[in-house]
């Protein structure tokens, strides 16, 4: 289920390119139930230098048959929110084990969501999009901060709305 969005605060950040507003971040949950279950890791998913988060991202341009129509970060949570009935691990949360072995407790808690709006268009963009792109930083939401990946979410949404 999709939890209310808090209004206590947000985030702003600036490059010279654009400025990206963030939301308070949510956890959206399974639509439905989902198996409570450990599923272990693999030896080699332990590793001490795999213990990362990896950033990634995507842009899509807004389907012009959508433009006024509905919220697009409400139909992206909905639609999380779904998908997550079916790979409901992602919903669940890293657990170190004995001997340093990890896996996923399918715990149903959810995935993190960020809604941001920005001030600029994917055309105004251009180019600046392509690797190395130079905002990255302004775009992508660090939540956790603390670069470790037990007990946080498996996975982390930024819609940014343009």
């Amino acid at each position: 289920m999709v939890s209310p969005p808090s209004p206590s605060s947000s985030s702003s950040s600036s490059s010279g390119l654009l400025t990206v507003n963030r939301h308070e971040p949510e956890l959206i949950s399974p639509a439905g139930d989902t198996p409570r279950e450990l599923k272990p890791l693999s030896d080699l998913d332990g590793q001490d230098w795999l213990r990362f988060m990896l950033p990634l991202l995507l842009f899509y341009p807004q389907s012009p048959s959508m433009k006024g129509r509905e919220d697009p970060a409400r139909v992206v949570k909905e639609a999380l929110a779904k998908a997550l009935v079916y790979y409901y691990p992602l919903a669940g949360r890293i657990r170190e084990g004995p001997d340093c072995k990890l896996g996923v407790d399918c715990t149903g808690e959810g995935i993190l969501f960020v809604e941001a709006d920005a001030d600029v268009s994917l055309q105004e963009l251009g180019d600046s999009m392509k690797p190395p792109c130079g905002f990255v930083n302004e775009v992508l939401c660090d939540v956790a901060e603390s670069g470790d990946i037990i007990g946080c979410p498996l996975l982390s949404v930024q819609a940014s709305i343009v």
